[in-house]
């Protein structure tokens, strides 16, 4: 996705919640200047397959969600479903977080060569300070919601989830399965809850580029808000 693209969808984002461009763009060059530009041939695989799109939702400890990540060629997940993955047994072929949690895995994936696609926001400028440096740099892919600079790249998506599924489709997927989300999940706040909202509309939004249809949304696109996405 370019950003010219993303970007009138970025902007309804950042005004539905208030953030400041100029704080993402700060920390999209704090990120640049801590990392190298990511080799994409590191995560080849995910052209032509079927990748599960690992969210962190409670149903991520389920023996079923565990069952289709293990079945797909590839495994992308999100924040600490890494975690209860690897702690499964299942493999994890890419990462992809905004440190809001475990540090440790991201440093301990990048160090013996998992990508990690590590984002950065105007809220987590000291995460990115602090455990950036620590990481095996050519095994983090850099990401921004702002306009990409340098080494940072964007390929659309806004939570780690959606990112992730934004991720595998810019790399070529053939198949996304959708394992370990929860979009009605009712333990989680109003803020996380309005968040789980634009990760479901920027899936819908997905979908139809990609002309797919994704199982996670049966049920649910007759509800889904798409004021603010280019879909004709």
């Amino acid at each position: 996705m370019e950003f010219d693209e993303w970007e009138p969808v970025y902007e309804a984002i950042r005004r539905d919640f208030g953030y400041d461009r100029a704080g993402d763009e700060r920390a999209r060059d704090v990120l640049a200047s801590l990392t190298e530009p990511f080799d994409l041939a590191h995560l080849s695989a995910v052209r032509d397959a079927t990748v599960a799109i690992a969210g962190a939702g409670p149903s991520i400890e389920s023996d079923r969600a565990r069952n289709r990540a293990a079945d797909a060629d590839v495994v992308v997940a999100a924040s600490t479903a890494a975690d209860v993955l690897e702690d499964a047994g299942i493999d994890v072929d890419c990462m992809v977080t905004d440190l809001d949690k475990n540090p440790e895995t991201v440093r301990r994936f990048t160090q013996r060569g998992t990508p990690v696609a590590v984002h950065a926001h105007g809220d987590n400028v000291p995460a990115v300070r602090t455990v950036v440096p620590d990481c095996a740099d050519e095994y983090v892919l850099p990401t921004t919601q702002a306009e990409p600079a340098g080494p940072v790249r964007n390929f659309g998506g806004f939570t780690d989830g959606d990112r992730a599924a934004f991720l595998a489709d810019h790399l070529g997927a053939d198949r996304l399965v959708f394992v370990g989300w929860d979009l009605d999940d009712p333990s989680v706040g109003p803020v996380k809850r309005k968040k789980l909202a634009w990760a479901e509309r920027l899936l819908y939004w997905l979908e139809h580029r990609r002309s797919d249809r994704f199982d996670v949304l049966d049920g649910r696109r007759g509800d889904v808000e798409t004021a603010a996405l280019p879909i004709d």
